[in-house]
Order: C-alpha cells, then structure tokens, then sequence
C-alpha cells in the first residue's frame, strides 16, 4: 500500500483502555481542532466518491483515507512536540527516552499500523471515539474482535472475495457489489455531516454551542464483506476535574463503555 510504514515492533497494551487527551487552550487550538475535525469529515467524503467510481478499487478508496489520516495525526503530533513521531515511538520502544511525548507517539504509532491493517486482516474492528470538552478533547483509539456493530451497514468488494463463480454469477455478484459499495457511499457522506455537526466552526459558533460534541466510528472485514458506522456521542460532563496543559495519555471515560454496550459490538475490545 501507498504511505505503507516500516513496523516498529510497539506493544498493543499501549492503545488498551487509554485515550490522549489534548488541551485547547486559546484560539490557535480551537481553530486547529476543528481544522482536524473538518479535514477527517473532507477524507469521509472523498472515501464516499472513491467508493462510488466503479473504476477505482476499494483498496484505493481505503488508501486514500489513510494517507489523511496518517498526513492529520503527523501533522498535529509535530505541532505539539515539534518531533517526528516515528522516530520518537521507536527510541520510546528501544528504551531510549521515558517521556510523555514518547508514550504518545507510541501510542499514535501502535494505532496507525494497526489501522493500516484494515484491509489486510479480517474480523477486526477499528472504532475510534472523538470527544469534545470545554478545555480539552480526547481521541480513543480502539480496537476490537469481530467486525461489524448493531448498527453498521455492510458492502462488498469483489477483490477480497475467494468464491468461484460462473460468468453469469460472478457478474451478478459484480453488479451487486457496486450497489453495496454506491450504498455505502450515500451513508459515508450523510454521516461526514455529524462530524462537521459536532465539531462547529469557532469563528461561527459561541463558546456555549461547541464546548460539548463527540462521535464514535466503527469499520471492519469479514472476507469481503466490509462495515462501516458513524454516529454522534455526548461527553460526560464531569469526565474530568482538572484542567491540563499538554497532551497526555488517560485512562479511558464512561462514554467508551456506554457506546460499547449500546453499540453491541460482536466482539471483545482487545486494544
């Protein structure tokens, strides 16, 4: 794959049960959240017409997202640090440095492999959860067996299935791929929606209307079926009692258990 990263031999236990949490203090960091936020609803979108262009593989559609993603967390990772996070993640891993920022790029790096993995490796749920509080916002990233949720919605991609079909069926099962996958489109770009919902413009919005918003994801495979679900979450108002200063890792908060439960994912979160 395109933007492919060399394997830094981290440890998962590292993303289990943990989220960073990063202060917005003043303007600039009000303006480049949201920046982040609005440039991940802009790779739904663009992975929304990939998906429904017959003539691009979801492969691509899934490598165009990564590149983003993997482009966003860099970006924002040397603006607090003022460090290449890779870098930083293998001398944390070598035992070289014991510091706040090498645990974060540990833990930035841990989840960008294993994201990257998506389409490589089956029954394994990726379902990161984003909140927003009047000082701070949290990214969770998770990790779970299994593939899908209550609430997701499915498609196929023909280049991950190992059925032997005739000519008529294997273009029957064409045709029907590309109607789950321009289906799976119409929902990427419905759901890019809530995250511009959730994460308002502070230019355009009081402080009152944006100091409260969240989301949760989830996107998986089994064979080549493939699942993709969005949906906004409200942050618990008394999550946190101390303000903070820098981005540093926390334990996780009562809305990554309550979206599980309601969320009823079929399998166990194992990062």
């Amino acid at each position: 794959m395109k933007g492919k990263q060399d394997r830094f031999n981290g440890d998962s236990k590292v993303l289990h049960r943990r989220a960073v949490r990063t202060p917005l203090l003043g303007e600039e960091a009000e303006r480049g959240f949201h920046e982040a936020m609005m440039a991940m609803a802009d790779a739904r979108e663009r992975k929304a017409d990939l998906l429904a262009d017959p003539d691009v593989t979801l492969l691509d559609a899934y490598e165009a997202e990564f590149d983003q993603f993997v482009e966003s967390v860099e970006r924002r990772f040397r603006h607090i640090s003022g460090e290449d996070f890779k870098e930083a993640a293998m001398a944390y891993n070598r035992g070289e440095r014991n510091d706040q920022t090498g645990a974060l790029a540990t833990y930035y790096s841990e989840g960008l492999w294993r994201i990257q993995q998506r389409t490589t490796i089956t029954d394994m749920l990726f379902a990161p959860l984003i909140l927003r509080y009047p000082d701070s916002f949290t990214v969770n990233i998770r990790f779970a067996n299994g593939y899908t949720t209550q609430k997701s919605i499915h498609y196929e991609s023909p280049e991950h299935s190992s059925e032997n079909l005739t000519e008529e069926h294997a273009e029957t099962y064409y045709e029907e791929s590309l109607y789950s996958q321009r289906r799976a489109a119409r929902y990427l770009r419905e759901t890019a929606q809530i995250i511009r919902d959730e994460f308002p413009d502070p230019d355009e919005t009081s402080f009152e209307e944006r100091k409260y918003g969240g989301i949760v994801a989830a996107g998986g495979r089994r064979g080549s079926v493939f699942s993709t679900m969005l949906e906004r979450v409200d942050p618990a108002p008394d999550r946190f009692s101390e303000p903070v200063t820098e981005s540093t890792l926390v334990q996780e908060g009562p809305e990554a258990r309550r979206t599980e439960r309601e969320l009823l994912f079929d399998g166990e979160f194992v990062y």
